[in-house]
């Protein structure tokens, strides 16, 4: 069944370690079917030296979650 999922939606997962909870949509990622949720699905990156980072660091990125994972809710 096809879901009509848009930013700002209020998802429930409904699979996964994560199941049971509910969350906003932040970003979709539609050509690999994926949505970022806020505050589930968040990796720390760990950044290389460069030129244009010379101190490196980390930075938080959002690790998306399945669409056929996620069941919409009723307002």
């Amino acid at each position: 069944m096809a879901q009509n999922l848009k930013v700002n939606d209020q998802v429930k997962i409904i699979a996964g370690d994560h199941k049971g909870e509910t969350a906003k949509i932040v970003k979709m990622d539609r050509k690999n079917h994926k949505a970022m949720l806020e505050g589930i699905g968040v990796r720390e990156r760990h950044l290389r030296k460069t030129q244009f980072n010379p101190t490196g660091g980390k930075k938080n990125v959002h690790v998306g979650i399945d669409l056929s994972n996620l069941k919409k809710e009723d307002k």
